[in-house]
């Protein structure tokens, strides 16, 4: 299968094939990136053909620096930015994000999409950002870095953070009202979790070892 880097490359030499390929692939993503971020269906859509001519726009500029999603998705996230904008300044701001998150789950019933929804919106934005970009997009720690302009290790701090909020978020809803799927997702961040917290013990561990050595 031809990748991504080289369609792009291809369409920047004229080949129209190689962008409707490109489309083909990463409008369903790209239509899940701007759902779960604005309120209507329609308007995503749009946004996802938006960020397409953004990209026929800038295809002479465009250099294989980084990985044809995270280029994808960064516009996306700027096209967001400037919805937002406008969207103050014709009424009153828009709700939460995390409102119009729909799927955290295939069949997931209306109590796992409240659980869910109501743990992301008390999380910190950024917060909020990096583990949406990590679980919903399946971006790497490095491209979320590259989308977010911070280092790799405040990914993984964040993204350690925003998991626990949503144990401990999640923790704190009625178990009365859990059903499977909201049980599933406890489980899920507890699990994913106490996973960052191992992987960081060690890494402290190693550098703690490699110091030392060092001193001695």
């Amino acid at each position: 299968m031809t990748s991504d880097e080289s369609l792009i490359l291809e369409f920047q030499q004229g080949s129209r094939d190689a962008l409707e390929l490109l489309f083909a692939r990463y409008r369903g993503p790209l239509f899940g990136f701007f759902r779960r971020r604005i309120r209507s269906r329609e308007r995503a859509e749009e946004m996802v053909q938006e960020t397409f001519l953004a990209v026929i726009r800038a295809a002479s500029r465009y250099e294989p620096r980084s990985l044809v999603r995270t280029y994808l998705y960064g516009i996306g996230l700027k096209l967001l930015a400037e919805e937002r904008r406008r969207e103050a300044k014709v009424e009153a701001p828009l709700e939460s994000i995390t409102k119009s998150i729909s799927e955290p789950a295939i069949n997931a019933s209306a109590d796992t999409i409240l659980c869910i929804r109501q743990a992301m919106e008390r999380l910190d934005p950024i917060d909020r950002d990096v583990l949406m970009l990590r679980e919903y997009e399946q971006l790497s720690y490095r491209e979320i870095a590259q989308l977010l302009r911070v280092p790799v290790n405040t990914v993984r701090s964040r993204l350690f953070r925003a998991r626990m909020a949503m144990r401990d978020e999640l923790q704190s809803h009625p178990k009365s009202n859990w059903d499977e799927g909201c049980a599933r997702s406890f489980s899920l961040a507890e699990d994913a979790a106490l996973k960052d917290s191992t992987k960081d013990s060690r890494t402290t561990s190693r550098l703690s070892t490699s110091e030392q050595g060092g001193s001695k």
